[in-house]
């Protein structure tokens, strides 16, 4: 394959220009893709880790393989969907009613900023309905269809009506990813950085340049496309047009309208060429958790489900060597820490991160990329994390969460005390105040089954007489778990984040930055702005049948062929300087912004790995370590320290000793000390706390 051709590579006379015109179905060449090239550079080690593996995961793996092999063409596919009656499509517009009137969060919000009434679609639909039978019913297709837009009218990506069976589960792809780079005078350029194994084109690969969609200048199908699929701003409509060209989650997204896709693009070589391919639909990944069961997991989710459908999809579909270390399970956690590539350091969770050191023009730092923080056990989460910072160098970490649609909310807020010494305030959030939100807290004030609402029950009680429209702010995440272990990582810290950032992952960056953590650098202009726990219809079911007996007054109804609908159930706010500002709509908007080059795409983001690194290398670098012995009952606190010039120390978070620095070292001695006593030392500069570790003695 020739080398990818630069920015203003020209193609051939128009005369001499040749089309190469492919359909899917006569597809038999050998695979010649980037992905196949680094599944053959496969390491010994990994191979052994591989090879180690137990039979049920190997059982697992082909099983998912098989799955994908199976895809059908989507003409075929939809030939077998649409088996709703008239009364189960009534059924979901009414439980689509209630959701959105008495449990949607942001229902004033997005009735004001976006200017959308999806209560009176609602209703105009359901009216529309009462006057059909089922001799004149519209077809399926129209029915998700409508249920979809107004779903998306909200602008929402927590709050989305998901399709019944056969659609769940299920993803339509065409075999190859686009991403949008920039060239030095600032003009955007779309290019191929990814193809499924096996699947190749004339002159087209990682590098090959797109110019046309369905004839429609790729710039402007991205766009309309983004108007479909909308975000909470417009980079994130942006961001969401161009993922779903050729992604869709169908249980979130309706299908493609088109059979097939006419792609015009500059060849390898610069020549013009044209590509026809069609759309398949191939069973998904599973989901991490099961969102509909009464659960701590499930009650503290603040998840972007299209991103997170689309992350598991891209990992089948180009990420085989995650998929087999995890045994076909989302978010698995390994025994035995296991490396994707050579250059990564071995994980327990390859599918949630990755570790490297990389080598930038202003240095060489760590590289942690969070995929996603949608896992079961939040702690893990956290010491994952903080072992593979250990490993990374100390004096710089680049933490680079974009495309990451959230997950647990804890996972995300436990993980920023590890990176700064002040102490952590977890995100509030709100339920709006209605007489459903209110019967639900009421049952659930007590904390019967982990879930415990009774933090904001008072308030919403009190509501009726005092008027509020939202309840009291209190935060989800336990403030003790958010600050149990402090600071430990005491490098410098860079946030990488994009327009995909969502939910979770929200907050994450909401609360790095409101607690002044480090500088963020963005490759767009604000993330997703997705600022809400987020619950199922089918949690919501349960809450008011669980424990029993049974709510029999419940106005929630089982939804018919497997039909879910998801809600905002709880906004957040920021905290420190922007205390009490949502984090919906309005997002995180970066320090600093980079735009993707050509490089990056093509080349491990080195532009954007170099501009972090500068970062880095500007701040200061403080180190703080602290080594302790005994003597009888006399502790001995030897400190080692780089710009600081006070420690103040604690035991057992007592003040035992404040003492100015004039060198790099300073020895203490305490008496009376025993044996696990938890020491504490908090370095200053100028009067700021810029540093703290904890160590029991």
């Amino acid at each position: 394959m020739s080398q990818p051709r630069s920015m203003k590579a020209t193609g051939k006379k128009a005369a001499a220009k040749k089309t190469a015109t492919r359909k899917s179905s006569a597809r038999q060449e050998p695979a010649k893709t980037a992905t196949g090239t680094k599944r053959a550079a496969r390491t010994s080690a990994a191979k052994r880790t591989r090879a180690a593996a137990s039979s049920t995961r190997t059982q697992r793996t082909a099983t998912t393989a098989a799955a994908q092999a199976a895809a059908v063409p989507l003409p075929d596919f939809l030939g077998s969907a649409g088996t709703l009656t008239l009364v189960q499509r009534t059924q979901l517009v009414e439980q689509a009613l209630l959701l959105l009137e008495q449990n949607y969060v942001h229902l004033p919000l997005k009735v004001a900023m976006h200017a959308v009434n999806p209560l009176q679609r609602l209703r105009v639909m359901r009216a529309r309905m009462e006057r059909q039978t089922a001799a004149t019913m519209g077809p399926e297709w129209i029915f998700h269809r409508e249920m979809s837009s107004i779903f998306h009218s909200v602008r929402d990506l927590h709050t989305n009506y998901l399709l019944p069976v056969p659609f769940a589960g299920k993803i339509a792809f065409l075999p190859f990813m686009i991403e949008k780079c920039y060239d030095s005078a600032d003009v955007e350029h779309y290019l191929i950085t990814r193809t499924v194994t096996g699947f190749s084109a004339p002159q087209f690969g990682p590098g090959a340049e797109v110019t046309h969609w369905n004839g429609t200048p790729i710039a402007r199908a991205v766009a309309l496309n983004g108007a479909l699929f909308a975000g909470s701003n417009d980079a994130a409509n942006l961001a969401r047009g161009l993922e779903s060209l050729t992604l869709r989650p169908l249980v979130i997204q309706s299908p493609p309208d088109e059979d097939w896709v006419t792609l015009s693009y500059v060849g390898l070589d610069g020549s013009t060429q044209e590509l026809r391919e069609q759309w398949k639909v191939a069973t998904n990944l599973p989901p991490m958790t099961d969102l509909d069961a009464i659960s701590e997991t499930s009650a503290s989710m603040g998840l972007d489900l299209d991103s997170d459908e689309k992350a598991r999809a891209k990992k089948a579909l180009y990420v085989r060597d995650v998929v087999e270390l995890e045994g076909g399970q989302s978010s698995a956690e390994l025994q035995t820490p296991a490396a994707v590539t050579g250059a990564d350091l071995p994980t327990t969770m390859p599918g949630v991160f990755r570790a490297r050191e990389v080598v930038t023009s202003s240095g060489t730092f760590g590289h942690l990329r969070i995929f996603t923080f949608s896992v079961q056990d939040p702690v893990a989460f956290r010491n994952e994390f903080v072992r593979l910072a250990a490993a990374l160098p100390q004096n710089g970490l680049i933490v680079d969460v974009r495309d990451n649609g959230g997950g647990h909310i804890f996972a995300s807020e436990f993980t920023l005390q590890t990176m700064t010494p002040r102490r952590i305030a977890p995100e509030p959030v709100q339920f709006i105040s209605t007489p459903l939100n209110q019967r639900i807290c009421r049952r659930h004030k007590d904390n019967p089954l982990g879930i415990d609402l009774g933090p904001w029950f008072d308030s919403l009680d009190l509501a009726t007489e005092t008027g509020a429209a939202y309840s009291a702010a209190k935060p989800i995440t336990p403030e003790d778990g958010a600050n149990d272990i402090g600071q430990t990582y005491h490098g410098p810290v860079v946030l990488i984040t994009d327009a995909r950032v969502y939910s979770a992952t929200d907050i994450f960056a909401a609360g790095f930055a409101d607690h002044e953590i480090g500088p963020i650098l963005g490759v767009d202009d604000n993330t997703g702005a997705g600022g809400a726990n987020v619950w199922t219809h089918g949690l919501l079911a349960a809450l008011l049948n669980e424990p029993p007996p049974p709510d029999e007054t419940s106005p929630y109804i089982a939804l018919p062929n497997g039909a879910n609908l998801r809600v905002a159930i709880r906004r957040t706010l920021r905290v420190g300087a922007l205390s009490g500002t949502p984090v919906e709509d309005l997002g995180v908007k970066p320090t600093v912004m980079h735009k993707m080059t050509q490089a990056d795409l093509l080349e491990g983001n080195v532009d954007l790995l170099n501009k972090a690194g500068s970062l880095l290398a500007a701040l200061p670098h403080r180190r703080l370590d602290v080594k302790t012995t005994f003597s009888g009952t006399t502790l001995t606190v030897a400190l080692e320290v780089d710009e600081l010039d006070r420690v103040d120390l604690y035991l057992d978070d007592r003040p035992i000793s404040s003492e100015d620095l004039t060198g790099p070292e300073l020895s203490i001695d305490i008496l009376e000390v025993t044996h696990g006593q938890l020491l504490r030392a908090d370095g200053y500069q100028a009067g700021a706390l810029v540093a703290s570790r904890r160590t029991k003695v």
